[in-house]
């Protein structure tokens, strides 16, 4: 098992170098540049063409595009991911503040989507073909065919504007403490709600699919012959065998808790991640965008080293040499 772990750790370093490449391309390639953000319209028509290129020179985006990703990686192999353009603070510094609130939503809405998701297709399955089942299944394909953010706006229209029982914006009311209490509960429910009715419904349908494919094994009908009761077949046999399918759906969860929502934080405009990586695309922002992106591959491919592990000790016949 070290070995194994020690030998993806060493595959991540090539991995991360080509998706820094393929970012860091992208980012610089896209129409515009951060001067286009910082300056006024009508101020930049009357700059000249060498006051444009001083400021850019200031910036650093005057050099080749393979010169500054070279000075960028090599900051970054030290731990210095350089200061935003638009803020002038430290990237890693802007990211750690706003980690807390993306993962206080993401943790909390994966939480109870896989809690309910794998409840209700444990359910589904047992009921197979019942007027439940069939009603479960609707509501789930419903529930990945609808975008995460229908639900979020209606939920503002419904619960924000037309009743007017919570909160539409924010973490806490302005000049209230910014503490864990009520006030935040009050304004978590409808972001979490959002993003809980969007992962619920595709956990559903694995589980449910799980729970079939392991009820339907050999294994089933020869614990049923020995003369097992129910809950023993269904505990010790049925549900550990489901739990393999299970864990590779929470392990593509976990990048989630990292990177936040783009859009369920957008609109909601909660202090996360996800919406500083919106204000850093719209700003031309590289270097805080080159953060995130490089955050988000990290967090995906230790999720799925972290799902690998989990392999083995969910099922023993699993070992990696």
């Amino acid at each position: 098992m070290a070995r194994y772990i020690l030998r993806r750790l060493l595959l991540v370093i090539p991995l991360l170098l080509g998706i820094t490449v393929i970012t860091y391309a992208i980012i610089s390639l896209a129409p515009g540049d951060p001067i286009t953000a910082l300056i006024n319209p009508e101020e930049m028509a009357l700059m000249s063409k060498e006051e444009l290129h001083a400021r850019r020179e200031q910036l650093g985006l005057n050099k080749p595009l393979p010169v500054r990703y070279v000075l960028w990686l090599a900051q970054a192999a030290r731990g210095n991911l350089g200061f935003s353009i638009q803020n002038r603070r430290p990237v890693t510094e802007l990211i750690l503040a706003r980690l807390p609130a993306s993962m206080a939503l993401s943790v909390t809405s994966i939480v109870l989507a896989l809690v309910l998701g794998v409840a209700l297709g444990v359910v589904s399955a047992l009921r197979q073909y019942s007027v439940l089942d069939h009603a479960l299944t609707v509501a789930a394909f419903f529930g990945l065919s609808v975008p995460g953010f229908f639900f979020a706006l209606m939920g503002i229209f419904l619960f924000g504007v037309k009743l007017r029982w919570l909160p539409i914006f924010g973490m806490w009311t302005p000049g209230k403490p910014t503490t864990v209490n009520l006030d935040l509960a009050r304004h978590a429910i409808l972001p979490v709600a959002a993003l809980t009715v969007t992962h619920v419904a595709g956990y559903m349908r694995y589980a449910r699919a799980a729970t079939l494919d392991a009820l339907s094994g050999d294994y089933v009908t020869t614990a049923r012959a020995k003369g097992l009761t129910e809950r023993a077949v269904l505990w010790g046999h049925v549900f550990r065998n489901a739990l393999l399918p299970l864990v590779t759906i929470a392990g593509l969860a976990l990048p989630g808790l990292i990177g936040g929502s783009f859009v369920i934080e957008t609109i909601f405009s909660w202090p996360g991640i996800g919406l500083l990586g919106y204000t850093a695309i719209l700003q031309r922002d590289y270097p805080l965008q080159m953060g995130i992106a490089l955050l988000a591959a990290v967090a995906v491919l230790l999720a799925n080293l972290l799902t690998d592990i989990t392999y083995s000790v969910v099922d023993p016949r699993i070992r990696y040499d």
